[in-house]
């Protein structure tokens, strides 16, 4: 649904379109519709979205936008995450309200998934 005003599309950097497809449909079993060789795209996900060909990536350490995942179970997703070639950027840590860990894609974005179960 398009909402007006509201945040509606989110798109990241991906050196490696065909790694970034694989790694995402490992871990969360996204699909992706491509747009010629440096572009695909994702949707109902949480919100649609797509990853563009890119050299750069996406770290909130340098400024760019944290998305935050949500999971039942933090370890399992670390679990599938790791072994889908990612890699484990800040490890699991408690915030009021909850726990979370950061993460990386085999491209380099960070992203960070957050649980309430468990606290």
């Amino acid at each position: 649904m398009n909402e007006h005003e509201k945040i509606n599309y989110v798109e990241f950097p991906a050196k490696n379109i065909e790694a970034i497809k694989e790694f995402f449909a490992a871990v969360f079993g996204w699909s992706f519709v491509d747009y010629g060789p440096e572009y695909t795209a994702f949707s109902n996900e949480g919100i649609n979205g797509g990853f563009f060909k890119s050299e750069l990536v996406s770290s909130a350490d340098k400024g760019g936008a944290l998305i935050v995942f949500y999971s039942n179970s933090l370890e399992e997703t670390q679990f599938k995450i790791e072994n889908a070639g990612g890699t484990v950027l800040k490890s699991i840590f408690e915030f009021p309200g909850g726990r979370r860990f950061h993460f990386g894609d085999p491209n380099g974005n960070e992203y960070a998934v957050w649980s309430d179960v468990g606290v």
